[in-house]
C-alpha cells in the first residue's frame, strides 16, 4: 500500500485505517439497486412532512419508526433552501445508519435494510 508521506507515520496510518473503517459501516449501493429503489419509490406517498421548524428528536423518531416498517420511505421537506434539504438528507441518513436514495424538489427518499428484507434488491 503506498502512502502519502505525510501519512507515513505509523499513527498517521493508524488513523487512516479507522476512518476507512467507519465509511465501511454505511451501507452503499450501486447505480443498478439506486435506480431499482427509485422506481419502487415513484409510487409511494410521503410518509413523514418536515415542517418549517426543522429536524427534530421527534421527527427523527418518527423515520426511525417509518423505517423500521416500511424499509423504503417517501419524506416531504417544506423549506424552499436546497442546502437546507440536503443538510437535512445527510443529517437524517447519518443519524439513523439509512442510504440516501433519491433527492429532488421537496421530496427525499430514504432506505435502510431491515434485519429480516422486505425489498430483494438485484445485484
Amino acid at each position: 500500500m503506498l502512502l502519502h508521506p505525510s501519512l507515513a507515520s505509523s499513527c498517521s496510518f493508524h488513523l487512516l485505517k479507522s476512518i476507512l473503517l467507519d465509511l465501511k459501516k454505511f451501507s452503499t449501493l450501486n447505480s443498478k439497486a439506486i435506480a431499482y429503489l427509485r422506481s419502487i419509490a415513484h409510487t409511494l406517498n410521503p410518509v413523514v412532512r418536515i415542517g418549517n421548524k426543522g429536524l427534530s428528536a421527534s421527527v427523527i423518531k418518527e423515520i426511525e419508526l417509518n423505517l423500521n416498517a416500511h424499509e423504503l420511505i417517501k419524506i416531504k421537506i417544506q423549506n424552499d433552501d436546497r442546502s437546507v434539504r440536503e443538510s437535512m438528507l445527510s443529517e437524517i441518513c447519518e443519524a439513523l445508519n439509512a442510504t440516501a436514495v433519491h433527492h429532488i424538489g421537496l421530496q427525499i427518499i430514504v432506505y435502510r435494510q431491515a434485519s429480516e428484507p422486505k425489498i430483494v434488491i438485484p445485484k
